[in-house]
């Protein structure tokens, strides 16, 4: 009994000094960059623990090293409140207006000092910690409420489990940036693109995508990152912003080394054109620089808005640009016909990633540009996957060049291309028999916006295709599970996944069926505003186009291609076949939250905290009012997000258009009465917030 217990007490004590050994590896690894014991060597030490866990799992730690390896089990994340507000930041975009701000803030207090940052790129997270040990991560959300991720981000390596040195609160919480390095998000692309996947447009969306997936062990094969930039307590040990980072690094977190404290508006200039050039040689993404007063008491004088601090701002940096060869120019046919060159790079480094390939668009461009085989060419990269180019570096052009001559015939099939009046771009009229075009087809009816059939991706799509089983999208209702399970790569349990999402897809509401044809111009709003109209496809198909012309947002060119694709008897006859396998073709009778917005037009643009713009388009449409895409005289005002594009907003202001932010959209239709009733034009309120001391944004 005494060598049981003994043994026991060995056990357990072998087990905390091995926390204690790995969790100081893992920081030497992923915080100092220096590791002092090899990768075997770690594994070795790691299966240790595990083999005792698994002996005693009663005396296992919830922030045990093991943890970072992940679970293969899954569940919802949980709705968690933040104790501090997360707010977000206003952006800058020029010298002139970051000037503004220094000044607004300079003359509302004296002797400021402030801290300049790199921006992250990434997601941000907010992490808890109860006497030096993490207990919850939570995402932004709505900047009140997140998910807890907790499980997901355990296996970030970055993230502390068990903070080091002392002096910490006894509660508090550390906010920051959780990013995808390039090494990753490049690894990721290429296992993506190995597996027949679309690959991830860019770190920030792959960061975003991974922190939310349902299983940790992905998470932890996927490589994230996590820099720490901001505490919020109510017990901070130091005044200042810079003393507090500063103090957290020695607790163990990872900190970004790139800070520095500015006192002018010249050191802050240089700070930015320093990185502007800088950032290129860093191996994660980054988009701009973060300028915050340092004195806490500063920024509790300074205060905040409903949404953003007023101590703190974002000055975004313009898209980076590299000049390479264009080697040659491949065309592709998309659903529509419409080809589109791309074209082939001499691989060059630009924003963190080799790129190799850049749009060009349609023939008009490659003429206005007068680009050239053999061309030295300026390529920029926003948030795309594909760059474009922008510009011919012409004093690099060789002596023999010769003007660009388009192609003639679709790649695909050979047929002869056209260009219909008023189109910039080329279009292969073979619909029925080319490829690309039949594929395109169907891939767009299964997509998330339109039927969502999980499980039809484009890879299964060409292998039903390519074995007779799907040539148009009708034949989705007549997939036999027999044959399905009997394709390779697919067996028993994908058809039967494959057949579940063609039963569900039956309850999609006919808007979503309408813009699922793909109907040339029938874009989603367009198909809303067109089902609310006509109510039945029968109304529509019947209409002529002058009466297709009276419902909203249909031009003649609309109404032209609802038209043709309606006299077309083999979309007739594909329509059919949908009607007798129980597609919804008429819309379905909605109870309005209100009348609020009746009779207002609405632009929704930029990014917003809790709701995605297709959440704030369905709102707007809840409550009697109507989406529209641009800034005019007709819209009655802008519900303005996150990145509001500086040039709409600066139309808007110059119409005099009423811009909103999404608080102040939600107190309106909240607000709203359920009877009938004309709402008054909505007038922005400007609400000020005290903040708790270390409020985070």
């Amino acid at each position: 009994m005494r060598v049981r217990e003994m043994t026991h007490s060995n056990d357990i004590a072998r087990m905390r000094e091995l926390e204690v050994l790995l969790e100081r590896c893992n920081y030497q690894y992923y915080v100092e960059n220096n590791p002092t014991i090899s990768d075997f060597e770690f594994d070795a030490l790691l299966r240790e623990l595990q083999d005792l866990e698994a002996k005693y799992p009663e005396n296992a730690d919830p922030n045990s090293p093991t943890r970072r390896v992940g679970s293969d089990l899954t569940s919802e994340f949980e709705s968690v409140e933040h104790r501090y507000a997360m707010q977000s930041l206003a952006n800058t975009y020029s010298s002139e207006e970051l000037g503004e701000w220094i000044e607004r803030i300079t003359r509302e207090v004296s002797d400021v000092e402030f801290v300049c940052e790199l921006k992250f790129d990434g997601t941000a997270i907010s992490l808890t910690y109860e006497n030096g040990a993490l207990q919850r991560a939570v995402t932004r959300g709505d900047g009140k409420r997140g998910d807890d991720v907790t499980n997901n981000v355990r296996t970030i390596g970055s993230v502390p489990m068990k903070l080091r040195g002392e002096g910490y609160p006894a509660h508090f919480e550390i906010r920051g940036e959780i990013f995808m390095p390039y090494a990753s998000f490049d690894r990721l692309n290429r296992e993506r693109e190995a597996a027949g996947e679309a690959p991830m447009a860019n770190p920030r969306n792959a960061a975003a995508g991974t922190l939310k997936q349902q299983s940790s062990q992905v998470v932890a094969r996927r490589g994230l990152d996590c820099t720490l930039y901001h505490i919020a307590s109510d017990t901070l040990p130091f005044a200042t912003h810079i003393e507090n980072l500063e103090a957290a690094r020695t607790w163990g977190f990872k900190v970004s080394e790139h800070m520095k404290v500015c006192r002018t508006r010249e050191e802050i200039e240089t700070f930015i054109a320093y990185w502007d050039t800088e950032r290129k040689s860093l191996p994660y993404a980054t988009d701009g620089i973060v300028i915050k007063v340092n004195s806490y008491a500063q920024q509790r004088t300074l205060g905040s808005t409903a949404k953003a601090p007023r101590w703190a701002v974002a000055y975004k940096f313009q898209a980076e640009r590299a000049l390479t060869r264009l080697v040659s120019v491949d065309f592709q046919v998309g659903r529509t016909g419409a080809i589109t060159p791309v074209a082939n790079l001499e691989p060059v480094q630009l924003a963190g990633t080799i790129v190799k390939r850049a749009s060009i668009h349609n023939a008009d461009q490659i003429a206005t540009l007068d680009i050239r085989l053999g061309d030295m060419v300026y390529v920029e990269k926003g948030g795309e996957i594909i760059p474009k180019i922008t510009e011919v570096e012409l004093s690099e052009r060789p002596a023999d060049s010769k003007p660009f001559e388009y192609i003639t015939h679709c790649p695909e099939c050979g047929s002869e291309l056209v260009r219909y009046e008023g189109e910039a771009k080329h279009f292969c009229p073979n619909s029925a028999e080319c490829k690309p075009q039949i594929l395109g087809r169907i891939v767009h009816f299964v997509g998330r916006k339109a039927m969502d059939i999980e499980g039809l991706g484009g890879e299964t799509i060409e292998l039903l295709w390519e074995n007779g089983m799907l040539k148009n999208i009708a034949d989705i209702y007549d997939l036999n599970p027999q044959q399905l399970a009997s394709l390779p790569r697919l067996g028993e349990k994908s058809a039967a996944n494959i057949l579940d999402g063609v039963r569900a897809s039956k309850g999609v509401p006919f808007e979503r069926v309408l813009f699922a044809l793909g109907i040339r111009f029938v874009g989603e709003t367009t198909a809303k505003y067109i089902a609310t109209h006509f109510r039945t496809l029968d109304a529509i198909a019947e209409a002529t186009t002058e009466q297709l012309s009276e419902a909203e947002e249909v031009g003649a060119k609309i109404a032209v291609a609802i038209t043709e694709y309606f006299a077309d008897e083999r979309n007739r006859a594909i329509i059919e076949r949908l009607k007798s396998a129980g597609l919804k073709f008429e819309i379905e009778e909605k109870q309005r939250s209100s009348n609020a917005l009746e009779g207002k037009s609405v632009v929704i643009s930029g990014k917003f905290v809790g709701r995605s713009r297709d959440d704030m388009k369905a709102l707007v449409e809840e409550h009697g009012g109507r989406n529209l895409a641009a800034v005019s005289a007709n819209v009655d005002f802008i519900v303005a997000g996150e990145n509001m594009g500086p040039a709409k907003r600066q139309k808007a202001e110059k119409l005099g258009v009423t811009i909103l932010n999404e608080e102040e959209f939600m107190a309106l239709i909240e607000g709203a009465p359920t009877t009938e009733h004309t709402p008054t034009e909505p007038e922005p309120t400007k609400v000020e917030a005290k903040p708790i001391q270390g409020t985070l944004f």
